[in-house]
């Protein structure tokens, strides 16, 4: 049996740490994503969102989605950013809900704390996970350009290639009406 650190390590990201923190998130996304999508109706009333429950069905889906990517990927990290920009999407959502024609606004502002939460939790893992990507030092890893000055683009090396057309005949429908050729010795 591998430990989690010989996991982590073996698998490209030697955060483990952040890569706990990671899968715990992962399963967090997957269990709201089912409530999102089989408590739709109840979660739309309690906030004064009736109507909208065809968009908390998709951010269920989308929740799912993003944990199912973190806990089978090599490598967590973009889909802990898909979660941050996800919650960007829910902090929009409540907001525009959160006003004083809402019987519910006490609900979505207590949601609204619990995305925001939620969101820096998010935040801080996915930019421990990047910062580990980067290596120690939290600088990017310069990777260097890859040197083409050795290719033509030709099969073959312009010596070899020179000439190699010289007894090709344009078809009679490609070429232009005589008197537009040009003139080469031997014509009069």
């Amino acid at each position: 049996m591998v430990s989690s650190t010989e996991y982590t390590l073996l698998h490209g990201n030697h955060d483990a740490t952040g890569k706990k923190l990671a899968a715990g998130l992962g399963w967090f996304g997957i269990a709201l994503g089912a409530l999102e999508l089989v408590a739709t109706r109840a979660l739309t009333t309690a906030l004064g969102m009736r109507g909208n429950e065809d968009l908390v069905r998709l951010y269920g889906i989308r929740e799912i989605a993003s944990g199912i990517g973190i806990l089978t990927s090599k490598d967590p990290t973009p889909w802990v950013w898909s979660r941050v920009i996800g919650d960007g999407l829910d902090l929009g959502t409540l907001a525009a809900h959160y006003t004083d024609e809402n019987p519910n606004d006490d609900n979505v502002g207590l949601a609204l704390l619990n995305v925001a939460a939620v969101t820096a939790l998010d935040i801080y893992c996915a930019q421990r996970l990047s910062r580990e990507n980067a290596g120690e030092s939290g600088a990017r890893l310069e990777v260097p350009p890859r040197d083409y000055s050795d290719r033509s683009g030709l099969p073959k090396s312009p010596a070899e290639m020179r000439g190699a057309a010289g007894d090709f005949e344009a078809p009679r429908d490609m070429r232009g009406p005589e008197a537009m050729r040009p003139w080469q010795s031997g014509q009069a």
